[in-house]
């Protein structure tokens, strides 16, 4: 192999592909990165057996060939290099010689026969979306996965194509998050695929702003095609909850809340929250709203904010957490918050199809 390339262009598709790797894997080439040089380009891929990820760059191919280089060193490398293009080299023995300028580097690699094949889609349900709405409807829902891996269905996100629209959840039994989105797919494409959560946050960090997503699915796998990148997935064995049952169907207080101002409330008395069970207290009264973190051994810290509010009084404790997570998450001006009474769940609702049920938390 031998090629020339952009070292912003390679340095790019090498960050895109190198957080896949498991870097406690027993597989001495799983820490490598396969490259593939041919048809003046080159595909860059990286895996851990469950997530697979696939970044093409342009390249000017000298000579056709595939190795595999220890990814960590090679982006290393890459990433203190000040030039505008690098050469490359691999000879037979898989050992890279790289030249830029006045700096030289021999990485010594792993022959790619040893690298795991990429795998196979078969007969896959095939789905386009925008790929700002899709990347945004994951950062909406992702954060209420749990994050325990041992629970493993709900360590994963919900990707529901039924009725003409895509349904994105995530649940940890504390909380829930939910976002829809109109989809047109054909009526026998309709299923649900659970995606692994770091299958999730690697779709969050590397899809765009603009452009499409093409999204293949069987009932193992799903592939996300995009930008010259594709990203391969197992997916979450099993029957995820009934989520819709989760929410609540009773009509309660809503309150309408300015997003920022109550983010900021409630991260300033946070503050003074002292483990992870305590909570901050929102009481309501009419017109006003009091935001309450208090520890006996620390002290506390209140907020007061003025709201159109003229419902009985009420006073429930969140995890400031969980509180604050859609408030980041969502970009609107203001969010509604549904209350019922001290002990029901508090809903966050939006401008946007976007619903998220947060259990109050018993402070004593």
């Amino acid at each position: 192999m031998k090629i020339k390339v952009n070292t912003e262009a390679i340095l790019d598709g090498l960050q895109k592909v190198q957080s896949v790797i498991n870097p406690r894997n027993a597989l001495p080439v799983l820490s490598n990165v396969l490259i593939r040089a041919a048809d003046n380009k080159l595909e860059l891929t990286a895996t851990d057996m469950d997530l697979t990820v696939r970044a093409t760059v342009p390249a000017e191919v000298l000579e056709p060939g595939v190795t595999t280089l220890p990814a960590k060193r090679i982006l290393g490398v890459f990433r203190e290099l000040s030039v505008d293009e690098v050469e490359m080299e691999v000879n037979k023995e898989n050992i890279a010689f790289i030249h830029a300028a006045s700096s030289y580097f021999r990485i010594h690699g792993i022959p790619e026969t040893d690298y795991p094949l990429l795998p196979e889609m078969g007969d896959a349900k095939r789905y386009s979306f925008d790929q700002a709405a899709f990347r945004n409807m994951l950062k909406l829902t992702g954060y209420g996965a749990s994050p325990d891996p041992n629970r493993s269905l709900l360590h994963g996100v919900l990707l529901s194509f039924k009725a003409g629209k895509l349904s994105v959840v995530a649940t940890d039994s504390r909380r829930l998050a939910l976002v829809e989105h109109d989809s047109e797919f054909p009526a026998d494409a309709e299923m649900d695929m659970i995606l692994p959560l770091k299958t999730v946050e690697e779709l969050v960090r590397t899809l765009g702003e603009s452009g499409t997503v093409t999204i293949l699915a069987t009932q193992q796998q799903a592939a996300f095609e995009f930008d010259g990148t594709l990203v391969i997935s197992k997916l979450v064995e099993g029957t995820y909850p009934n989520f819709r049952q989760v929410i609540p169907q009773a009509t309660g207080e809503r309150v309408a809340l300015e997003r920022e101002t109550f983010l900021t409330a409630v991260r300033r008395t946070s503050q003074l929250v002292s483990d992870a069970v305590s909570g901050v207290k929102l009481t309501f009264t009419t017109n006003r709203l009091e935001v309450l973190a208090a520890a006996t051994e620390i002290g506390e810290g209140r907020e007061t904010l003025d709201v159109k509010y003229s419902g009985p009084d009420v006073a429930i404790s969140f995890n400031p957490a969980f509180l604050m997570d859609p408030l980041k998450a969502l970009t609107t001006d203001e969010v509604f918050l549904d209350l019922i009474d001290d002990t029901s769940p508090g809903v966050i609702r939006s401008t946007i199809n976007f619903v998220y049920v947060l259990m109050p938390i018993r402070v004593t």
